[in-house]
């Protein structure tokens, strides 16, 4: 389950990361890839916009198809491990086209596995023969979807043909739009509700139940690298790796730095805690406006 190391130095000592001996050790597919140009946080003026970022390793940024647009059958020619987010990612090759493409690989699925991308929902015309129907597989599929789609993990399809109680991932927020919730390592989503005025009702791992348009298209399965959580860095120099700068007290700066800095030593100074643009830190505003898609919040600790 995880990697550990002997304690030759203090860093290693209880440093922890997940396996991932499956993965392809590899270089990415260069035209699927675009390069990353660090910022350090600062914007076109050079001023600080984001801070704790800057430095770490150069990366490449992987382009992923979150439409899922090509239907039919794909094969998982590897998995492959991603800088630029906690999931792990699959490379596929579209049977039809032998077009490549990558996706957030779902949780079990392994080399040489087959996944089916259901767009719309299939159709069968009158005039189809038998030989037509095995040369395009995906235009033949008729009937109950819980007897002739294969919900296993990694197919593609809109919430009206998942059916209830079922997890997915990856998850639209609209008709024909990308992926946009449930994408981060170990995380899914359960199908509460389907075809209700329109929406489906979603539960989150965070406890929250949203509506979804049916249209939209989700993923089955959960996310790959569910371990990623239980991973320990070791040490500070891993977050650095990672583009993180540390996060400096208030009270440790000087004036010209924070509103809380300066003074001798650690004086309390005798002002209330504010941000470090004069905002005061505490007894602010907490509500907001509901949004009417949430049918239930997620808890609050």
């Amino acid at each position: 389950q995880f990697k550990t190391f002997k304690p030759r130095t203090p860093g290693l000592r209880f440093r922890r990361l997940p396996l991932r001996d499956h993965l392809w050790k590899g270089r990415p597919i260069r035209k699927l890839t675009i390069a990353k140009r660090k910022q350090g946080g600062r914007n076109n003026t050079g001023r600080i916009t984001v801070r704790h970022r800057g430095g770490g390793h150069r990366q490449r940024i992987r382009l992923l198809d979150w439409h899922r647009r090509t239907p039919g059958v794909h094969t998982v020619v590897r998995l492959e491990y991603d800088p630029g987010r906690t999931a792990h990612i699959a490379l596929l090759r579209c049977e039809a086209t032998e077009e490549l493409s990558y996706i957030v690989a779902p949780d079990k699925v392994m080399p040489g596995d087959q996944l089916i991308s259901y767009i719309t929902r299939p159709t069968t015309t009158a005039s189809s023969s038998s030989s037509d129907a095995s040369e395009n597989e995906t235009a033949t599929y008729t009937g109950d979807i819980s007897q002739t789609l294969s919900v296993t993990p990694g197919n593609c399809m809109p919430l009206s043909m998942v059916p209830v109680g079922t997890l997915v991932h990856c998850v639209g927020l609209r008709k024909n739009g990308p992926a946009k919730l449930v994408r981060s390592a170990g995380t899914y989503a359960q199908v509460l509700q389907t075809g209700k005025r329109g929406y489906a009702q979603l539960k989150l791992s965070s406890g929250e139940v949203r509506r979804i348009p049916v249209e939209a298209c989700a993923t089955i399965g959960t996310v790959s690298n569910p371990n990623h959580q239980h991973r320990i860095d070791g040490k500070a120099g891993v977050r650095r790796w990672k583009g993180w700068r540390p996060t400096v007290r208030g009270t440790a700066m000087n004036k010209v730095d924070h509103p809380n800095g300066g003074g001798r030593g650690k004086s309390k100074g005798g002002h209330q805690p504010k941000s470090p643009w004069g905002q005061l830190a505490k007894g602010g505003t907490t509500r907001h406006r509901k949004n009417p898609l949430v049918v239930k919040s997620r808890p609050r600790r």
